[in-house]
């Protein structure tokens, strides 16, 4: 089993940024649509209740940007 250090996450990244750089965006998005499949097929409720996802985000918004927590 590795260990994960710092230096495999330093080679991890660049190896990904590496191989990136060939992407297409149709390629990117193709890889992108493949990953939301398997998360999907993973856990297939993920992204069914997404508003229900946005909640906390837009109420810690409000609060930044000082606007009544029910606006």
């Amino acid at each position: 089993m590795l260990r994960p250090t710092d230096r495999l996450h330093e080679l991890e990244a660049r190896d990904e940024r590496e191989r990136g750089r060939s992407l297409t965006y149709a390629d990117a998005l193709e890889r992108y649509a493949a990953l939301w499949r398997e998360a999907q097929a993973l856990n297939p409720s993920l992204g069914a209740d997404w508003a229900d996802d946005l909640t906390a985000d837009l109420a810690l918004a409000r609060a930044v940007n000082g606007l009544p927590p029910a606006a």
